[in-house]
């Protein structure tokens, strides 16, 4: 265990540089390019960003993972196989990580990029990575191959693009990437998968990088960036992917239960819930669930006059409020049960939001 724990932290330090180095080449480019994000009524930030941040992720973590291979085979402690479903995934995530690059560049339609994202998901089931049991949600234990591979698809199209969409404020999407892959990290390390926990470490390597320069980058010396759409939606991807291999029944790999349904189902609730608020909203007030709006839950504490790293805080507290809680309530509770009480919880906090922005005198919903 030692030996893994040591590669993982080749692979962070690895990755972390390899951020902390190329980001700002990524951002003279695209000064170079004039590839920027421009500010707009649906926009937060007031000034022209560079939106090629998420260009080094998949780089950086190849070359963390190479480093560990390299250092491996210098001690000749270990080898390295793929899998079929680890063959399908690194086609997937690549044409995800294609499109969102075309997209920060050209600007790609949604139904463009929704198709896409179909296929990647499509990957999954195809390499007989599904879901196959829910461990007592909703009453439902093992999952037809015919139920779970569709449901599957829906899935991770789902985690990929809610992940996306709430990438709105600097450092959250990084930030809540980051709480997410660290309980998977902990998870693969202990059931002794140390392949995934060390990717899982590269990963979070480069995005602390890239928190350096998206939070903290000045935009007037050229070193402040966004992720774009290439870094949520492979992130997106990676977690969705992380999340099937955790809950998937499969005695040969890991004695998944209900605590690893529960970590997925805490770790991603709150960009979860905030994107079916959001697009149920949409719906009620006749538009489609596609249309960009400012009714996520960082627009709402936004215009209680709070400062983005502010708010950003206040997010991530009550991502650490539900995962404190759902996990005293795994003691007693089924599932189905502690997801119920999140749903409530999320929607008493909603109220409350709103009823601030009242008495304020702000809209509750901005379209």
């Amino acid at each position: 265990m030692l030996q893994f724990g040591n590669y993982s932290i080749i692979a962070f330090v690895t990755a972390f540089i390899c951020g902390i180095v190329t980001i700002p080449m990524v951002l003279d480019f695209c000064k170079r390019k004039g590839l920027y994000d421009m500010p707009g009524k649906r926009k937060v930030h007031k000034n022209a960003i560079p939106r090629l941040g998420g260009i080094v992720y998949l780089p950086s973590v190849l070359l963390g993972c190479i480093a560990v291979f390299v250092f491996a085979k210098s001690t000749n402690t270990t080898t390295i196989s793929l899998s079929l479903w680890t063959v399908y995934f690194i086609i997937g995530v690549s044409m995800i990580y294609t499109v969102g690059i075309i997209d920060d560049i050209l600007n790609l339609g949604a139904i463009t990029k929704m198709a896409v994202q179909i296929i990647a998901a499509t990957m999954l089931p195809l390499s007989n990575l599904w879901i196959n049991n829910l461990y007592g949600l909703f009453g439902i234990y093992e999952v037809p191959y015919c139920i779970g591979a569709p449901l599957t698809i829906i899935a991770v199209t789902f985690i990929s693009n809610a992940l996306n969409l709430i990438d709105g404020i600097d450092g959250l999407a990084a930030s809540l990437s980051i709480m997410i892959l660290g309980g998977y990290a902990f998870a693969f390390f202990h059931w002794e998968l140390w392949y995934y926990a060390i990717i899982i470490c590269a990963l979070i390597g480069v995005l602390m990088s890239f928190l350096y320069y998206n939070m903290f980058g000045g935009y007037k010396h050229n070193r402040k960036i966004f992720m774009g759409d290439t870094g949520s939606l492979t992130i997106g991807y990676i977690i969705a992917f992380l999340s099937l291999k955790l809950i998937m029944k499969n005695t040969s790999v890991l004695q998944s239960s209900s605590h690893e349904m529960l970590l997925v189902m805490t770790l991603n609730i709150v960009p979860a819930l905030d994107v079916i608020r959001v697009a149920a909203l949409r719906i009620h007030k006749g538009f489609s669930p596609m249309r960009a709006d400012k009714n996520h839950i960082h627009h709402k504490l936004l215009r209680l006059g709070l400062s983005g790293h502010k708010t950003l805080l206040a997010i991530i507290t009550i991502s650490v409020v539900f995962i404190v809680l759902n996990y005293i309530l795994y003691e007693s509770f089924s599932l189905t049960s502690i997801l119920i009480t999140d749903i409530i919880l999320y929607i008493v906090l909603h109220i409350i939001i709103n009823y601030s922005n009242k008495q304020k005198g702000n809209n509750i919903y901005e379209f």
